[in-house]
């Protein structure tokens, strides 16, 4: 049962099963651990309108939240259905009627393209980029908008100009960095919750000279200037029943209920197990057309800064249900049978 009293908050009461729709379709694995990239023959926009549609894209739904980020290269696809596909995957498995697509806390009333789409630019960074700000590529790690009391379960970002070379983006599995904790950590995590804001967008918009947006932000407990919410250290994604830390270097800032130094050690070991950890990374290489849609509830992702010409994306994020702690969730590697990952704890022999 979800850890909170309101069921129109909850997502899907139980894990979803495939009905394997997409098999027709080529792809690759890109690792054992996270990542699918589908042909470039694939068009999302073919999905959207076959006559199996709704079946096709809660396949993928599901696929997305077991792999962690699925990518599509060479897509036709319009902003707006982009948009329409950013809710049919959360509608499809299960996300509460009350969620929607997420307006952006900096989203200008006078944004092209609407409310519900962000501009990924480039030079849009430069403008928020002011004062001090660390050399270590590491700080960008995050999962989007965990500083909503509804987080985000899809992120849909499409680009449209790219550098001739870099501007890669990584992500990392939740699901893989709950495996690599011991069984007795992982139970005391479980236990926990943790403060995640933004309060530096409230710098941003009035460093810019423009108003933050404190209306609804696609859904009715998103709303106001705090920017801030508590939410469980490790959570289960509702589509799979797997269990994923749910904590990021962006917005996490500390753990309730214990010291600062205490809450200082536990997010540093966390964050560490996510940047310095390549083998349950995923990278990713841009190219002009190219659409990346992956699950927030379990993954993290970091852009990398490394180029000077212009780089310009859409992005629509979806919103899902109140993040929880299931207790019959299980951990991704359990769930496939796979061995465990956190090796010896210093109990019985070593094997």
């Amino acid at each position: 049962m979800p850890a909170f009293a309101d069921e129109s908050l909850a997502g899907s009461p139980q894990p979803l099963q495939s009905s394997n729709s997409l098999e027709a379709f080529k792809k690759i694995t890109l690792t054992p651990t996270i990542g699918t990239e589908f042909d470039s023959s694939v068009q999302l926009s073919a999905l959207l309108t076959a006559e199996n549609s709704d079946t096709l894209i809660r396949d993928l739904a599901i696929l997305i939240a077991q792999r962690g980020v699925v990518f599509f290269r060479k897509q036709d696809l319009t902003i707006e259905q982009q948009q329409e596909l950013g809710r049919r995957l959360g509608r499809l498995s299960g996300n509460p009627l009350s969620s929607g697509l997420h307006v952006h806390p900096l989203t200008e009333t006078s944004s092209e393209l609407g409310n519900e789409v962000s501009i990924i630019a480039s030079e849009r960074r430069s403008e928020y980029t002011y004062g001090d700000r660390s050399k270590l590529a590491s700080v960008d790690w995050h999962s989007d908008i965990t500083f909503e009391p509804i987080p985000s379960d899809y992120s849909i970002l499409k680009l449209r100009i790219i550098p001739p070379t870099g501007g890669d983006t990584l992500w990392a599995s939740g699901y893989e960095v709950y495996d690599r904790l011991s069984p007795s950590f992982a139970a005391y995590l479980e236990t926990l919750t943790a403060y995640h804001e933004s309060h530096v967008f409230r710098d941003i918009a009035a460093a810019l000279g423009n108003k933050m947006r404190e209306d609804i932000r696609g859904h009715p407990l998103n709303k106001g200037s705090d920017l801030e919410a508590i939410h469980p250290v490790i959570r289960v994604n509702p589509v799979t029943g797997w269990k994923s830390v749910f904590v990021n270097r962006a917005f996490t800032k500390r753990i309730v209920g214990v010291t600062k130094d205490e809450s200082d050690f536990i997010l540093e070991y966390l964050f560490a197990l996510v940047d310095r950890n390549h083998d349950l990374q995923v990278r990713f290489r841009w190219e002009e057309g190219s659409l990346a849609v992956w699950d927030n509830r379990s993954n993290f992702h970091a852009a990398t800064w490394d180029y000077t010409e212009r780089r310009v994306g859409d992005r629509v994020v979806s919103l899902g249900e109140k993040p929880s702690f299931n207790p019959k969730g299980q951990s991704r590697r359990e769930a496939l049978g796979l061995k465990p990952a956190y090796g010896w704890t210093g109990e019985g022999p070593r094997t």
